[in-house]
């Protein structure tokens, strides 16, 4: 009687294990990876005339002009390329303008009279 329980129990621990194991390799190398990627894609959609950037090859230029697909890259004076935009690695200096930011709410008081004695 007590050895069929504990074979029972045993065989709960491997299926514990595989699932632990699942649950550590999603979050040290599958979850990681995915969060450079988003990062990698927002840097690439946000490039803009202006930028300065280095592409996956080493190539340091900046940004002339970007469309939906592709970036023209202007490395020395005159002398401009056509990229995709998955081939920029970095940005160096984002000379960009930031669209503006919805403006503040300002909240007008008016002034409290001191009270009369």
């Amino acid at each position: 009687m007590l050895a069929a329980q504990s074979s029972g129990g045993g065989s709960f621990l491997p299926l514990l294990m595989i699932v632990l194991l699942f649950g550590v390799m999603y979050f040290m190398m599958i979850r990681p990876q995915q969060k450079r990627r988003r990062e990698a894609q927002q840097m690439q959609s946000t490039l803009g005339p202006g930028a300065e950037v280095v592409t996956i090859g080493g190539l340091h230029a900046t940004v002339v002009e970007a469309d939906a697909e592709t970036v023209t890259l202007e490395a020395a004076p005159g002398v401009q390329m056509r990229y995709a935009r998955p081939a920029i690695a970095r940005v160096i200096k984002n000379d960009v303008p930031e669209p503006a930011a919805a403006p503040a709410v300002e909240t007008i008081t008016s002034p409290v009279e001191p009270a009369k004695d």
